[in-house]
């Protein structure tokens, strides 16, 4: 059980101070009953909320698919540039929204948006396997001398797979999440990356759809398929 104006604001719906005011205006019902007082408690994920007149779908959590483009920074935010959060229109933000694993500010694709701590934590987890895929982008010719390497893990990297596209352009697997870990792995092998994406996050694909800078939320077998260990390019 909630109070009422804790739900509405963790919905995004109305500040604890405007829920106030619309309970004052009898704007607020549940289960069909008018709600006189904002420390009045419900059970948001069963009870029926309406705000003037509208039902409101009540989320736990939500899972925000990003195509993330370069020069963004993935945190919550910050005072000196742009971030994803900020890419996300007023009526998307809630209290506690957080990129779930950081994507270097240069560069683009795939990025998780939630409040779901929890999944978060799992899903970055080297334990749990649960592999990101690159498309990236490098400086020199690629050979199967370098897929080996990535193989056979490089300095404190576990082994990764590489498969190469062209001989400027390969995928890599990994299921760590280390600092610049896609960027330092071909710096090992003499490669400087010039361009980097991620596709794919366990078993979710990102939607080419989405142009850079749009996004969408996750269908449930999507949430489901994010801790996904199976992987393979």
């Amino acid at each position: 059980m909630e109070r009422i104006d804790k739900i509405l604001s963790s919905q995004n719906i109305a500040s604890r101070s405007e829920a106030k005011e619309l309970i004052r205006k009898k704007k607020i019902s549940v289960n069909g009953r008018i709600v006189l007082k904002p420390d009045e408690k419900f059970e948001p994920e069963t009870d029926e909320i309406s705000v003037d007149g509208k039902i409101i779908s009540f989320k736990k959590y939500v899972y925000i698919m990003m195509n993330k483009p370069a020069g963004v920074l993935s945190a919550s935010n910050d005072k000196y540039a742009r971030t994803v959060i900020d890419l996300l229109p007023k009526e998307w933000q809630r209290k506690g929204l957080f990129p779930a694993g950081r994507l270097d500010k240069d560069t683009e694709g795939f990025i998780l948006i939630t409040d779901d701590g929890e999944l978060a934590h799992k899903m970055l987890a080297p334990k749990n396997h649960v592999y990101k895929l690159y498309k990236a982008v490098v400086d020199k010719v690629l050979t199967e001398n370098d897929v080996t390497a990535f193989q056979n893990g490089i300095n404190e990297f576990l082994p990764a797979e590489m498969k190469i596209l062209d001989e400027h352009t390969a995928l890599v697997e990994i299921c760590e999440g280390k600092f610049h870990q896609v960027k330092k792995m071909f710096n090992a092998v003499g490669a400087n990356v010039t361009y980097l994406k991620r596709l794919r996050i366990g078993g979710v694909m990102l939607d080419e759809s989405l142009s850079k800078g749009h996004f969408r939320e996750l269908s449930d077998s999507e949430i489901s398929q994010l801790l996904s260990a199976e992987h393979g390019i």
